[in-house]
């Protein structure tokens, strides 16, 4: 397979793939050449990948969309390292990612606030 791991700035990753191993909301799912096309949301953790030459490769990548199609399994996602220290991108996972998605959450609700706010003003502003 056709491994390409697609970032808003860069390409992390383009590489012949044997397997490829990630997580989505439901659990963690195993990619394989004959595998039927499939796509999953993906969420924050370790991506797993094995090359032709048997050797495993470790990606740390935040929330994305993983497609396969054919022999081409794209993913895009916000943020990703790469490292071969698998404690260490668990780390980056851990404080980064989720972190990020906490904070994200955090300010979607301010936002919400604020537009609930202005609508009501405007409403009174009617009256």
């Amino acid at each position: 397979m056709h491994l390409k791991v697609l970032l808003p700035t860069e390409v992390l990753a383009d590489e012949v793939a044997s397997k490829v191993t990630a997580e989505a909301r439901n659990g963690s799912f195993c990619l394989l050449p004959r595998h039927i096309d499939f796509v999953a949301a993906l969420v924050p953790g370790i991506l797993v990948f094995t090359t032709e030459d048997k050797k495993e490769n470790y990606l740390a990548v935040d929330e994305g969309t993983l497609i396969k199609c054919g022999q081409e399994v794209l993913i895009s996602t916000l943020n990703g390292v790469r490292s071969t220290d698998l404690e260490s991108l668990k780390a980056t996972v851990e404080e980064n990612f989720l972190h990020l998605d906490e904070y994200e959450r955090i300010t979607r609700t301010a936002l919400a606030r604020l537009e609930a706010g202005v609508i009501r003003r405007f409403m009174e502003l009617e009256q």
